[in-house]
């Protein structure tokens, strides 16, 4: 992990989070009062559940990315489906879940916070400089010398009464990279050595002598897939701020698998999109955009115009169709027949604007909704979420 910190960036790509997002991380050991377990306190049993709940309810989808990080045993204990089970609306509504060998190492690398309790997974993120913010921390079940009880002592604790997002927002910016040195000094007594030492370990366990003609290396973490949010739950999508001059409009987006609406957020509209992936099928027909993603040459949907038509023939209530073929595009029909290619502008690096393209799609139809033609929307637009600026270009195509 220390030889991958300057990763960061590209792991952090990997995972989907895209400009101005923040990517949280919740990890939970194996244990009765664990994070996935339970909670120290009797009122606190349900703390796992109100997680998941709070973090589609409060995190808008543009400005957080989030990821669970479980020990092993909790997959293989419990079985995958029955973790899959437990996770299921938090996975509807944007949440990965980490496979439980692979990848953990480079999610924490890339975090912006770690929400978790007395594993190793969140000591390690404290370690490298994460924030970190306990949700559950069982002190009594520990040694009070161990580094993972001083972690207990030192970190923040998560308030269950308190905004989540508020309490997530803090820990980021009053963190002090440094406030771990201690602990971190703790992880290991030979830091960048572990290969060389264990490998004199072992030999000398077989009572054979060590290569002498190959160095003692480990194989860099490797960068993992390409793992974008993915939302199958209805989002609810609130407008304000759309201006003419020049062409803009600001969305806060919120997934509602088993949750309510999100807070309360001032906004000029509103109106909500759906994959047609959703297992709420009963939402397609009356949802105001309805989204696809899929390869633009994918011979079971595409090509893009085929699709938007027959979606707009199949949900006659919708107002707005998107065919997602690209991380940082898709392709839209209006209600009125108009087919237009949306594309976020390249970054100053020539990298993809990794924002969800169906967040530039319900900017378009709520630019239209409020009684602006496409042509006055041409040949950009500007799609605001949170604090960042997506430069959007707005390009018809022939029918």
């Amino acid at each position: 992990m220390l030889a991958a910190l300057p990763q960061r960036a590209a792991f952090r790509r990997a995972l989907g989070v895209g400009p101005g997002q923040r990517l949280i991380v919740v990890s939970s050991t194996w244990a009765p009062r664990s994070l996935f377990g339970g909670a120290a306190e009797p009122e606190a049993d349900d703390l796992l559940p109100w997680l998941l709940s709070r973090l589609s309810a409060e995190l808008p989808a543009d400005e957080y990315r989030t990821v669970a990080v479980l020990h092993p045993n909790i997959w293989y204990g419990h079985g995958p489906g029955q973790v899959r089970a437990w996770l299921d609306n938090a996975r509807r509504a944007g949440l990965d879940a980490i496979p439980p060998l692979d990848g953990w190492q480079q999610a924490l690398i890339a975090a912006d916070c770690v929400l978790g309790d007395h594993s190793s997974v969140t000591y390690y993120a404290a370690s490298i400089g994460i924030p970190v913010v306990l949700g559950s921390f069982p002190q009594q079940d520990l040694d009070p010398l161990s580094p993972v009880a001083a972690l207990g002592r030192t970190a923040p604790r998560l308030v269950r009464r308190g905004s989540l997002r508020a309490q997530i927002d803090q820990v980021i910016a009053a963190h002090d990279p440094g406030r771990y040195k201690e602990l971190a000094e703790q992880t290991s007594s030979a830091p960048g050595e572990s290969a060389a030492l264990l490998r004199r370990l072992f030999y000398g366990l077989m009572e054979l002598p060590e290569p002498d003609r190959h160095s003692a290396l480990l194989d860099p973490l490797p960068l993992p897939p390409y793992l974008p949010a993915r939302r199958t739950a209805p989002v609810r999508v609130l407008v304000g701020g759309i201006g003419s001059h020049p062409p803009e409009v600001s969305v806060v987006r919120y997934a509602v698998a088993g949750a309510g609406p999100g807070p309360a957020v001032c906004a000029d509209s509103a109106h909500t999109v759906v994959d047609e992936e959703t297992r709420e099928t009963g939402r397609l027909g009356i949802a105001d955009v309805v989204v696809r993603y899929a390869a633009g040459d994918d011979p079971r949907l595409g090509p893009p115009a085929a699709w938007t038509a027959e979606a707009l023939d199949r949900y006659p209530y919708c107002g707005l169709a998107a065919y997602v073929d690209g991380p940082d595009r898709c392709v839209v029909r209006t209600r009125d027949g108009d087919l237009v290619r949306l594309s976020a502008a390249a970054a100053l690096d020539g990298r993809a604007d990794l924002c969800d393209p169906a967040a530039y799609a319900s900017a378009l139809h709520a630019w239209l909704a409020s009684g602006r033609s496409l042509e006055r929307a041409l040949p950009g637009i500007t799609v605001r979420t949170g604090a960042t600026a997506h430069r959007v270009a707005v390009e018809p195509l022939a029918p």
